[in-house]
């Protein structure tokens, strides 16, 4: 995977390679290996294809030379900045947001958050399906298509609406659940103790030296992402 990187002239050097190497560990979450970094010096981000015309060829030539599958970007891209770059350099392109979804749709082990994680990739990748489906078929699985799948991605944007309001349902109905047995343990005078941290600080690892559980924990961003 090659990752790719606009260092806009109002960012800090320093502030940008952090951001960068975070996406590298991000990837790593994913199962993915960065085979090249790319980055551009621009005032802004180009609003139709994210790089500019030339640096857009030059990762064209690094796919090819490196046999990658996938771009990420250390961003968000707008719909048009994905479909452009995904055509020009015959690679699928996947940008920041989608790759920690993506992350999130492995990790989610209860309902609630397979449900959440689902609804988020829905609500992201809606408006982004020109091309998605092109661009997916190249990767054939892997980062990028854990979740709602290339399928249902596929499919019309009034089927893809309808499953969105399912999820929406059903979701009140877990947190006007959950709100009951909070409720109940309010008036029982449980005690709620809150961690608070970035991801990967080691809250999970806390949390199971101080109560004795097992939760899943490893050096990875996201590992746990499940109360």
């Amino acid at each position: 995977m090659i990752v790719v990187a606009v260092i806009e002239e109002n960012e800090k050097e320093e502030e940008a390679q952090q951001s960068l190497e975070e996406l590298k560990s991000l990837v790593h979450t994913a199962h993915g290996t960065v085979v090249h970094t790319e980055t551009q010096n621009r005032k802004t981000a180009h609003v139709t294809s994210y790089v500019g015309s030339g640096k857009m060829e030059e990762l064209k030539e690094l796919v090819e030379e490196h046999e990658a599958d996938v771009i990420i970007i250390n961003g968000e891209l707008s719909p048009r900045q994905g479909y452009t770059l995904s055509a020009n350099t015959e690679a699928a392109v996947i940008d920041r947001t989608q790759l920690i979804l993506d992350i999130f749709a492995e990790r989610a082990r209860t309902k609630e958050g397979r449900i959440q994680v689902e609804l988020a990739q829905m609500t992201y990748l809606l408006p982004r399906l020109r091309g998605q489906g092109h661009s997916l078929s190249r990767l054939g699985g892997g980062i990028g298509t854990r979740g709602p799948g290339e399928t249902k991605l596929e499919t019309d944007r009034r089927h893809i609406q309808r499953r969105m309001d399912e999820l929406k349902r059903e979701l009140k109905r877990i947190v006007k659940h959950r709100q009951l047995l909070k409720n109940n343990k309010h008036q029982r005078l449980v005690p709620k103790v809150a961690l608070v941290g970035y991801t990967n600080a080691g809250k999970t690892t806390l949390l199971n030296a101080l109560t004795d559980e097992e939760a899943f924990a490893e050096d990875l961003l996201f590992a746990t992402l499940d109360r």
